[in-house]
């Protein structure tokens, strides 16, 4: 009979990034949280401007929140995420005709080449370790004079994580743990690049970078969050692109 330490060391490892496992409880944190609803939403938002009528990827829509908020502005979207939990909570916020996709944005996208004419990706990109071929995925999925428009983790604020110094210039992973967050053990792992990483990712993929953004959060929610607030409007926190895709050549 295997020792207790025995028994320990073989049991299996807890899973990582594993929103399955939280679902409910980060779906009900993103409905209100600073971050979330009075920060990252309305920056993308503002970003993507008038959708009415435009064919939109919600591309690692969680439990959809984004998605409705475009669809509500006259938007045609689909959503995908590769969590299934995270999907069935979007399917009933959004109703049984909503198009919602399981999917891993490090596979192949399930889509027509041209299908969109924006994608949004929200606070998706910097789970991946290598952006290339998700962005030439994205590329090809979004037609002439189509958008990007994403959200990630300001490479300063991850360069700030001491675990220990990281090289800024190289890209490197590091993990948090989310415990407390959401009132149960969740180890969650990024990968920090620098800005330049980024933006020669995107270019190397044939987007043309047309927006750099470093938004403040949303006026409302300076009588929500007044000690929050202030110290979200004095500091970094996730970093905003618009990238377009050249329009075709009469």
């Amino acid at each position: 009979m295997p020792a207790a330490e025995d028994r320990a060391q073989s049991a299996p490892a807890a899973r990582v990034n594993d929103y399955d496992s939280f679902a409910e409880t980060y779906s009900a944190l993103n409905e209100t949280s600073l971050l979330n609803a009075y920060y990252e939403r309305p920056a993308m938002l503002s970003l993507a401007g008038d959708v009415a009528g435009r064919r939109i990827l919600d591309a690692g829509c969680g439990s959809g929140p984004l998605f409705a908020a475009l669809r509500d502005r006259g938007a045609l979207v689909t959503g995908l995420d590769s969590s299934a939990e995270m999907v069935e909570l979007a399917r009933r916020r959004l109703g049984a005709g909503a198009d919602l996709r399981v999917a891993d944005l490090g596979d192949p996208l399930p889509f027509a080449d041209g299908a969109f004419d924006d994608v949004l990706a929200s606070l998706v990109l910097h789970y991946l370790e290598d952006w290339g071929p998700t962005l030439a995925e994205t590329r090809r999925v979004l037609g002439p004079g189509g958008r990007l428009i994403t959200s990630v983790q300001h490479p300063f604020v991850d360069y700030a994580h001491q675990d220990p110094r990281p090289d800024y210039h190289a890209t490197t992973e590091y993990a948090q743990d989310w415990t407390d967050l959401l009132g149960r053990p969740a180890r969650m792992t990024f990968w920090r690049r620098p800005l330049h990483a980024m933006t020669d990712a995107f270019t190397a993929a044939g987007f043309r970078l047309a927006v750099i953004s470093e938004p403040q959060p949303d006026p409302a929610a300076r009588e929500l969050y007044p000690d929050d607030f202030h110290d979200l409007s004095t500091r970094m926190c996730f970093l905003f692109f618009v990238l377009e895709v050249p329009s075709a050549t009469p």
